[in-house]
């Protein structure tokens, strides 16, 4: 169960994160598995700051974070 929780959360991320970063998104499927990957950055980025986040929502915000900076790094490297 919490293997699909983790799989939701980081594709609801990835969908949010691709309308945060307008037209920096790469479609629905890539950002939905930039969501996923995002969550695990999330929690690693928060972590190295001394935030931390319970529940789904927090969950949710820790991923989406972490979506944004991936596909704001994706953008970067694409453009260089």
């Amino acid at each position: 169960m919490n293997l699909i929780l983790f799989l939701l959360i980081g594709g609801v991320a990835g969908w949010l994160a691709g309308l945060i970063m307008k037209g920096r998104g790469f479609g629905v499927l890539a950002n939905i598995g930039i969501g996923i990957v995002g969550s695990l950055v999330g929690g690693f980025l928060f972590g190295l700051v001394g935030l931390s986040s319970h529940g789904t929502i927090g969950a949710l915000v820790t991923a989406t974070a972490g979506a944004v900076f991936l596909l704001w790094i994706v953008s970067v490297i694409k453009k260089g």
